[in-house]
């Protein structure tokens, strides 16, 4: 467990950099979050965020045929927005523990 200060809140993340509380994320923390990975977040980002924690508080498991499902992007602009690992990076960005799905 280590803390990171983003946007000037700490936030305590685990060895992989995955949020321990959901609680403690909002949109300026992803942002900065992003930033560090080299990544501007757009409102589309945003969006996609926002529908992971709605999924994730609903307690459904994230997955990649639930995001092509979802009627919010398609897989391939998924993929480029998020590229290398889209669910491990965007489930990080949306403070959501590390998805299941993801070995």
């Amino acid at each position: 467990m280590v803390v990171r200060n983003f946007a000037g809140h700490d936030i305590t993340l685990d060895e992989e950099g995955y949020f321990e509380d959901p609680l403690q994320w909002n949109e300026e923390v992803a942002a900065e979050m992003a930033r560090e990975e080299g990544l501007l977040l757009t409102e589309k980002h945003l969006e996609v965020l926002r529908y992971l924690r709605r999924k994730y508080f609903d307690g459904k498991k994230l997955s990649l045929r639930d995001i092509n499902r979802s009627g919010i992007i398609s897989l391939r602009e998924f993929y480029a927005m998020f590229s290398g690992a889209p669910l491990r990076t965007s489930s990080r960005l949306a403070g959501l523990p590390k998805p299941e799905s993801c070995v």
